[in-house]
C-alpha cells in the first residue's frame, strides 16, 4: 500500500508539474515574460506552493517552458548551415527564426536574457549565435550578404520582429513573414527587389493616430 501511495504522489507531482508548463508556455506566448507566477499558477489549477515546489524561481520556469523552442533555434541554424548556398541558407535561417518567435510573444525576451544557471538553455543558445555568425561569414565570401553585416544586426532583426504588434496571433506572425522578406532584401550585397508577402493588419499603439 505504501508503495502505490507512493507512486500516486510521484504521478500527482508529474501532472503538477505538466499543468504548470503548459500554463506557462501559454500564458508566455499570449503576453510575455511578464506574466506573474501566481497568475501561472492560477491559470494551472494549483497553489503557489505547489508552483514554487517544482520551480523555485522564474528563470527555472521560463528556461523549462522555452527549451524545445531554443532547440527549435538550434535546429534551423544547422538546417541552413547544411544549405549547399550560404545565401539560401541565411534567408532560411531568417526566415524560420522570425516565425518561431514570432508564434510566442516570450521566446525573444527568454532567448536574450541571461540565465546563469541554465547551462543547456544558454549553450543552445550560444550554439545557434555562432551558426548563425558562421553562415553569415560563408554568405559574405560568396558576395551575397553585404559585407558590412555584423552578428548585432541579427539581435536586432529579432527585437524588431518581437516588436510585433497584431490584432490576431495568425497576422503577427504573417507580419512576421514580411518583415522577413523586407529584411532579407536589405541585407543583400546587391539588393533585387522581390514581391513580398502580403501585408497583415497591425494593432495601432494607444493614442496613435492614422496620418
Amino acid at each position: 500500500m505504501a508503495r502505490g501511495l507512493s507512486r500516486s504522489l510521484r504521478s500527482d507531482a508529474r501532472d503538477n508539474r505538466d499543468r504548470i508548463l503548459e500554463a506557462a508556455r501559454a500564458l508566455f506566448a499570449a503576453e510575455g515574460l511578464d506574466v506573474p507566477m501566481r497568475e501561472v499558477a492560477r491559470r494551472a489549477g494549483v497553489g503557489p506552493a505547489t508552483l514554487y515546489r517544482h520551480f523555485p524561481a522564474k528563470e527555472a520556469l521560463v528556461t523549462e517552458a522555452f527549451a524545445d523552442q531554443v532547440q527549435a533555434c538550434r535546429a534551423i541554424v544547422d538546417e541552413g548551415l547544411r544549405e549547399q548556398d550560404p545565401w539560401d541558407g541565411f534567408r532560411l535561417v531568417i526566415e524560420r527564426i522570425c516565425e518561431l518567435h514570432a508564434r510566442d510573444r516570450g521566446l525573444t525576451a527568454a532567448f536574450m536574457a541571461a540565465y546563469p544557471h541554465a547551462a543547456d538553455f544558454a549553450a543552445n543558445r550560444d550554439h545557434a549565435l555562432k551558426a548563425i555568425a558562421e553562415l553569415a561569414r560563408r554568405a559574405k565570401e560568396a558576395g551575397r550578404l553585404r559585407p558590412d553585416f555584423v552578428l548585432d544586426d541579427m539581435v536586432l532583426v529579432l527585437m524588431a520582429n518581437d516588436g510585433i504588434r497584431s490584432v490576431s496571433p495568425a497576422a503577427r506572425v504573417a507580419a512576421s513573414r514580411r518583415f522577413a522578406a523586407l529584411v532579407i532584401q536589405a541585407f543583400q550585397a546587391t539588393p533585387t527587389p522581390a514581391p513580398l508577402p502580403p501585408a497583415a493588419r497591425l494593432a495601432l499603439m494607444a493614442g496613435s493616430h492614422a496620418r
